[in-house]
This record gives structure tokens, C-alpha cells and sequence, in this order.
């Protein structure tokens, strides 16, 4: 049994140490290799951004054996001035000898109208000219992350950031409906509580994010801050694009509190107990709905390292497209694994019927994974909020930390018999 724990600290400290001692990243192209009909292999330099400017001048760098990855920014209009600067860059690419190819590496088609640039997936320069009978691979240390952003149903995509959305509520109304009939609650409280934690969520998160990280928003385009649209160069959809965990803790606490009073007629520590557990698994939903983004991505990290990750898809915030911490995938595991954990003294332990104790281990668990992560994050928008070193969403979790070891102290005072646990 000693042996066993010894491997496990063993594997533990070795990866702690790949996630904090391998950051390193020297410039904004990584190393790759094309192999060709598995015979012939050529090493590539890897270039990707969404920054228009930057597309526009890699063109003209002469970098040889370049490898560029395109991504929506590059390809999709959404005018016919943008239709245009997309043109003039192709255009610049094509000038400099960049050999056009779709998503198996095929030559296409490098005629610069709409629906042929949708077809374009790389830009290579190269000597080696690949023909369409070629079968070529892109061999790398590290892994590529470049998904399609969502399901086409007709003339509408359903964006895989909502559908872990739908996931994560669908799952927690499922979980409650069990929650409640183990403690015998009447099915009829159910749906109140499914309404006011989606209104609180999405409502908070939104809020949060726009107060921490984007206030200018009120002032610039304020119907993007209650509305999944932007006004900025005319009305058009864009979801909504920045959600904050800390907004939408703050305001579930504030519906849950109604529903608990007006609603439920419980002691809320009751509802908030069990909430968590809803809350940790739908928040592992919502972290891979951020890595269908390509967004909340981590700092770079050393390509030979396994954690390692490019993300061409990446916004431009973020600076140059290199591989990186995968810390959606991170803070996901530890949402699951703090569930799981949640799942089990609930249904194993009498923690249940002391009211608070487990929201106050919930909060603890919760912020402590955000804590920590967040040492590997990349800033999100503008860090207003700083502290010793900590950025925004370090500081703001700490109160959380503090909120719950607290709640859980005082936890021991609301203790309930067994048999007043229930409606």
C-alpha cells in the first residue's frame, strides 16, 4: 500500500512540475513537420493569429518553410469591406508564392471570392509543392486544438459553448429532481428553482464579467451588456461572449435566497447545500464550452510539454498563437472531481443535515480550483482588480474561500434531526 501512495506523489509532484517550471516560448512560431505520402517530411514553422494586422505583414516575412493555420477571422466576412481587407491579404499570400489548401492539406481553388475563401483551411510556403494525389499529415510535440465552433442546422449554428450550456442545466434540473426526492420535496418546487438559478446565472455572469473585466461597455455599447448583440459597426448577433463565475456566484446566492424565503420556506443553508453540488457539475459543462472557444486559454507553455496545446481558434487579446496551458481543461477535471466528492458525502454522510456544511466545503473546493488555476490563465479582458501579485479573478476568490470556511464553522448550529430533514 506504501508503494502505491509513493507512485502517487511520485506522479503528482512530476506533474506540477511540468505545469509550473515548462513555460517557455520564444517567439510566435512553433515547430512542426509535414509528412508526404509518408516518405517525405518537411519541418514547418507554425504561424496562426486573428489579429488582421499580423496576418497581413507574416505574409511578406519570408520565413521559409512557413505553415500558416487559418481561422475564422481570416476567412469569414461578416461585410463586404471586410469581404475586402480579407482579399487584399489573400491576395498578399498569394504574391509571396503561399500554396492555398483545404483541411486535408488538398490544393484549392486560390480565386478569391466568398465561397471559395471558406474552403481555405492552411497557406504554405514551401519549396516542395504539394499535388492533390498527396496524403499529408502535420506531425507535432504538441497537440492542436481546432474544432468547428458548432453544429449547422440549416441557416442557424448551435454554437457548442451553448450546447454545454443546455448540458449543464439539463444535468442539474436532473440532479435536483434526485436531490429532492431523496430528501421527499414536492416535485412542485422544482421548477421555480430551475427558473431562478438560470435568471441568476446567466444574469450574474454576464453582469460580472462586464463589471471585472469590461465596464466600458456600458458606455460604448450598452445593449451588448443585457442583449447577445453588439451595435459597434451596425446590429448583428454575437452571443454572449464574456460570462464571469464570480457575477454569477454572487447573484445565484441573491435568487437562491428568494427562492429559499418566499418559495421553498427553508432554511436557504438547505437549498445552498445542495445547490453546490448542481453548480459543480454544470461548471465543468461550462469550462469545455470555453474550450470549444478556444477561450479562458493558459499562458505558453513549452511545446515538448504534455499539457501542451495551440489553439489557432484563439482571440487576439491573448497575444501570439503558441502552445499553451490547457486550463479550461484543468479547472473542468477539478469541478468534476469536487462534484464527485460532493455527490458522495451527500448521499454516504449525515453532513447533509448540517445546513451549510457542505456549501461552505463547496465554496472552499470551488475558488481554491479558480485560486490556483488562475496562476496559468491568461489575463481576460482588462485586469482592473489587482493585489500582491494576484490578478482579478485571484483576488475576487478569495472572500469566497473565506465565506466558506466560515459558513462551515457556524455550520453546527443549524444541525437538523433526521427526521425534520424533509418538506
Amino acid at each position: 500500500m506504501n508503494h502505491i501512495f509513493l507512485r502517487f506523489y511520485l506522479i503528482l509532484f512530476a506533474g506540477i512540475s511540468q505545469l509550473f517550471f515548462s513555460q517557455s516560448a520564444p517567439n510566435q512560431l512553433s515547430d512542426g513537420t509535414l509528412k508526404i505520402n509518408n516518405k517525405e517530411t518537411v519541418a514547418v514553422k507554425i504561424f496562426a493569429t486573428q489579429n488582421s494586422t499580423k496576418f497581413y505583414d507574416e505574409a511578406s516575412n519570408n520565413v521559409p518553410n512557413e505553415l500558416v493555420i487559418l481561422n475564422e477571422d481570416n476567412i469569414k466576412a461578416e461585410s463586404a469591406e471586410h469581404l475586402g481587407s480579407i482579399q487584399n491579404i489573400l491576395l498578399k499570400y498569394k504574391a509571396f508564392g503561399f500554396q492555398f489548401l483545404d483541411k486535408n492539406f488538398k490544393p484549392v481553388d486560390a480565386t478569391l471570392e466568398q465561397k471559395n475563401i471558406e474552403n481555405f483551411k492552411y497557406l504554405l510556403k514551401s519549396k516542395t509543392v504539394l499535388k492533390s494525389t498527396d496524403i499529408v499529415e502535420l506531425e507535432t510535440n504538441f497537440k492542436i486544438w481546432d474544432p468547428i465552433k458548432g453544429i449547422k442546422l440549416g441557416p442557424f449554428m448551435l454554437h457548442f459553448y451553448s450546447l454545454m450550456f443546455i448540458f449543464a442545466f439539463g444535468l442539474g434540473y436532473f440532479i435536483m429532481a434526485k436531490i429532492f426526492k431523496i430528501d421527499g420535496v414536492d416535485e412542485k418546487y422544482l421548477e421555480p428553482f430551475f427558473t431562478w438559478t438560470l435568471v441568476g446565472t446567466i444574469l450574474g455572469a454576464r453582469l460580472g464579467h462586464v463589471i471585472f473585466y469590461q465596464p466600458e461597455l456600458f458606455k460604448e455599447d450598452f445593449l451588448s451588456v443585457f442583449l447577445p448583440i453588439s451595435t459597434k459597426g451596425g446590429l448583428h448577433f454575437t452571443g454572449f461572449s464574456g460570462l464571469a463565475s464570480h457575477g454569477a456566484a454572487i447573484m445565484v446566492i441573491a435568487t437562491t435566497l428568494y427562492y429559499s424565503l418566499k418559495v421553498i420556506k427553508k432554511n436557504p443553508l438547505w437549498v445552498y447545500d445542495r445547490i453546490g453540488i448542481v453548480v459543480a457539475s454544470g461548471g465543468a459543462f461550462v469550462r469545455m464550452g470555453n474550450f470549444f472557444n478556444s477561450e479562458i486559454i493558459g499562458k505558453p507553455i513549452d511545446p515538448n510539454s504534455p499539457f501542451a496545446i495551440l489553439f489557432p481558434q484563439q482571440s487576439s487579446e491573448y497575444g501570439v498563437t503558441i502552445p499553451r496551458y490547457p486550463t479550461q481543461l484543468f479547472e473542468a477535471f477539478g469541478y468534476v472531481c469536487l462534484f464527485v466528492l460532493l455527490w458522495f458525502l451527500y448521499k454516504k454522510t449525515d453532513k447533509k443535515y448540517q445546513q451549510g456544511w457542505l456549501f461552505g466545503l463547496f465554496f472552499i473546493i470551488l475558488w481554491a480550483i479558480r485560486f490556483f488555476v488562475e496562476f496559468l490563465k491568461e489575463p481576460q479582458g482588462d485586469e482592473i482588480i489587482h493585489f500582491a501579485g494576484l490578478n482579478t479573478g485571484q483576488v475576487l476568490s478569495i472572500p469566497f474561500m473565506v465565506a466558506g470556511l466560515v459558513i462551515m464553522i457556524y455550520s453546527k448550529k443549524f444541525k437538523l434531526p433526521k427526521e425534520e430533514a424533509t418538506v
